[in-house]
């Protein structure tokens, strides 16, 4: 098998050649054909997270280093299962989708079917080899989603973009008929947060970002306003555009101006919900946060039921689909590239249905 690794912290992921693998008694292999890309991918190449002026959270401090085999959207074909796994779980030729999100197994948070807020996870793509190669084994088939009948570059984006935004949407406040909803951020996660609150019935939303061209594509997938979140006194005019009754702040960029710009606009009892990891600190006085009774949820991606949920609003027609490009696999420097200058609009998906035992040949064995 071919993966694209990070060696070195920042620097152009490498081509290796390795085994490829064959399944344990729950375990499942797949031969890859999408794998999309994330922001996180970003954090992970370069191997922090920024938590403030002149402060790192460093991969290496949970023990990751490199290799390391990134992506965590992943799509393919079920090419070997275990002898533990049940023809009606999986078989050889099922083209699935790969629930990323696991946990140790064996603690309250996997028990209760939230695996994603496991103390010792095994995410794909971080603690354990992701997508960004020609093969991936999936710990258990019951982490395989079926996604018959949808596009599969867009099938791919469920597994972080879809589930994230769907488990995002989830914890905001009961909405009444004159609420307003504010997804802050409109990249591919917080695109497909517009797309699921239209499925779900919402129709006061309002999409914020610093891109026109973004911008306008939240505005085809349903948001009623658009705010530059970059423009002068953008937080009281966020105040005016839902009429003092702005119930929800969905924050895809996680950045103190961003939080800020949420927290200053929602109405009383209203709910800031933070996804976006792109890092610092924000502070502010303790009496008015308890004076307005306002509520912040942080949301890490989500359980495999959401993202069963997602697939079924995608199945169901009810999910419009967001801006996806598909690229060659060959092509992953450079669509991290593009990612990490902000170049991209909507999600990037990796092809690597085309990548043959000839190219594999060519890459060095490690």
């Amino acid at each position: 098998m071919l993966s694209y690794d990070v060696v070195e912290h920042g620097q152009p992921l490498q081509v290796r050649l390795r085994e490829t693998p064959t399944p344990g008694p729950r375990e499942v292999v797949i031969r890859i054909s999408h794998s999309g890309l994330c922001h996180s991918d970003i954090h992970l190449w370069k191997g922090y997270f920024e938590l403030g002026p002149n402060r790192k959270q460093m991969l290496s401090d949970a023990g990751l280093r490199p290799p390391l085999t990134l992506g965590h959207e992943v799509l393919g074909t079920v090419i070997a299962v275990g002898a533990d796994v049940d023809m009606d779980e999986s078989a050889v030729g099922d083209t699935r989708l790969v629930f990323p999100w696991i946990g140790c197994g064996d603690c309250w948070a996997c028990d209760t079917g939230r695996s994603n807020l496991c103390a010792k996870p095994r995410n794909i793509g971080i603690a354990l080899p992701g997508g960004f190669a020609t093969h991936l084994v999936v710990p258990d088939a019951k982490y395989l989603v079926d996604v018959t009948g949808l596009d599969a570059g867009f099938a791919a984006t469920l597994a972080c973009s879809g589930v994230t935004s769907y488990a995002a949407v989830g914890k905001l406040p009961p909405l009444h008929a004159d609420d307003w909803v504010a997804v802050i951020g409109c990249g591919g996660v917080g695109m497909m947060a517009i797309s699921i609150l239209k499925a779900l019935g919402v129709v006061n939303v309002i999409a914020v970002d610093v891109d026109d061209s973004k911008l306008q594509a939240a505005q085809s997938l349903g948001a009623a306003q658009t705010l530059r979140a970059d423009s002068e006194g953008a937080a009281k005019a966020l105040f005016k555009a839902a009429a003092g009754r702005l119930a929800g702040a969905i924050d895809f960029v996680g950045t103190p101006k961003t939080f800020g710009l949420g927290y200053s606009a929602l109405r009383k009892g209203g709910t800031l919900v933070l996804c976006g990891l792109h890092g610092g600190e924000w502070t502010t006085p303790l009496p008015p946060l308890a004076q307005r009774s306002i509520a912040i949820v942080g949301s890490y991606v989500g359980t495999l039921d959401d993202l069963k949920a997602t697939v079924q609003l995608a199945k169901d027609g009810k999910l419009a689909p967001t801006p996806v490009r598909v690229r060659d696999a060959a092509e992953i420097n450079e669509a991290l590239d593009d990612l990490h200058r902000g170049r991209i609009l909507g999600r990037t998906v990796l092809d690597f249905r085309g990548i043959d035992a000839a190219i594999e040949a060519g890459a060095q064995t490690s």
